[in-house]
């Protein structure tokens, strides 16, 4: 037996192992409640700032959160508490975990300062949580809909499965 063995072997069982996917995204709010969403370029339907996790790279969850929105909106902002983490299955991909956290309220400043990176996204709007149905659509709407029922209630964070919470 060589010394490379032993590392062969767990760079194979490492190979092995199911895939996950992971993203993370932030809920951002103005002064009246509504929720920043942006519209995606590469596909149908709006989204929350925020995108995959380059875990690859060792960056957590709560990094890739303030990453993704700092390239997609211009706001560099340290991610809040976590509100939510959703299990999402989906036809033709691994099971992706989705971590949202707290992005605060924003200002008049911050909202003048949005800058949209525009290889990516088409266009920003503030949308009230009655509409938000409107927007966002599956475990999306879901999720943000715990994530705002969190912040409502000074609960702990939602653990939730396809936008349903795991009871």
């Amino acid at each position: 037996m060589t010394t490379t063995e032993p590392v062969q072997d767990y760079a194979a069982y490492i190979a092995s192992l199911p895939r996950v996917l992971a993203g993370a995204a932030v809920l951002l709010r103005d002064a009246q409640g509504r929720v920043l969403l942006v519209e995606p370029n590469y596909r149908e339907g709006w989204v929350l700032p925020g995108g995959t996790v380059e875990s690859d790279d060792g960056e957590s969850p709560r990094e890739g959160a303030r990453r993704e929105t700092a390239e997609e909106i211009g706001l560099d902002r340290k991610p809040g508490r976590l509100l939510a983490v959703d299990w999402v299955r989906g036809p033709g991909r691994p099971p992706v975990v989705a971590y949202l956290y707290d992005g605060g309220v924003l200002g008049a400043d911050d909202l003048a300062a949005i800058r949209l990176q525009e290889s990516e996204l088409l266009s920003w709007r503030l949308v009230p949580r009655g509409e938000l149905a409107e927007y966002l659509h599956g475990s999306l709407g879901r999720r943000v809909s715990a994530a705002l029922d969190v912040l409502a209630e000074g609960s702990g964070t939602a653990e939730l499965e396809d936008g349903y919470r795991v009871r």
